[in-house]
């Protein structure tokens, strides 16, 4: 298997046809899978929010004395979000509107402007479909795409990339059914192929080296329809929420 960067230099606009950026940057085959940074599909998506045209509500404003953050930013938090998880130590845990539990919402302010913040896509389910069926059509090539950003873990320090929106791919391996090399069977052993990729992707994309894309190669994956909420636990069985 093949992890390969594909650099973007040009800071993206609305205006900017993704899929015609990542072809000129990088060779496409046939079954390679595309991981894409959350912040360029933000960016061309129009996600990107000056904060002085935030109006904070009384709650944003509460919050933000209380946690010494910008009102703005906590305003388009609790916008952006279904429901606040846990508030402590100045960390804002939320489930998304798309049902994502993250920090800020996904909400960022690195590699932007100063006084401006991205916003997680609307639907990336759609973002990656979008661009999986222009380089379809501009290339004949079938590949998989999948849109990552980068979330904290429960339990765990740092922080690794996770898939946000998928087309083309079965984000999750189940071995249930299959036997083990003692021949037992396996009963609820799925892994999550989609955060996988996302995660070892990060590994040449960074986030200091402009290199929003990158490809993988040679690795097998089950083609599917699936979406991104395959990979978000029912609630009836989070021991957590």
């Amino acid at each position: 298997m093949q992890i390969i960067p594909i650099p973007i230099e040009k800071e993206i606009t609305p205006d900017d046809d993704l899929s015609k950026l990542i072809l000129n940057s990088g060779h496409i085959l046939d079954g390679d899978v595309l991981v894409i940074a959350q912040k360029i599909i933000s960016k061309q998506e129009g996600r990107m929010i000056e904060l002085s045209t935030v109006s904070p509500s009384l709650l944003a404003q509460g919050i933000s004395s209380q946690y010494n953050k910008d009102p703005a930013l906590v305003e388009l938090i609790l916008s952006e979000s279904k429901r606040i998880v846990r508030l402590k130590n100045g960390l804002i845990i939320v489930e998304t509107n798309s049902g994502f539990i993250c920090a800020n919402a996904g909400i960022d302010e690195s590699n932007v402007l100063d006084g401006f913040a991205t916003l997680l896509p609307l639907n990336s389910d759609k973002s990656a479909e979008v661009i999986r069926t222009n380089i379809l059509n501009k290339t004949g090539k079938n590949v998989a795409v999948i849109i990552s950003d980068t979330f904290g873990r429960p339990f765990r320090m740092g922080q690794t990339n996770c898939a946000i929106g998928i087309s083309g791919l079965n984000p999750i391996l189940d071995y249930a059914g299959t036997l083990d090399s003692f021949k037992r069977i396996l009963r609820i052993t799925a892994i999550a192929v989609a955060d996988e990729l996302s995660s070892a992707t990060e590994l040449v994309m960074g986030k200091t080296k402009k290199c929003p894309v990158a490809i993988v190669r040679n690795y097998s994956f089950k083609v599917g329809s699936n979406t991104i909420h395959d990979l978000i636990r029912p609630e009836n069985e989070d021991l957590f929420k």
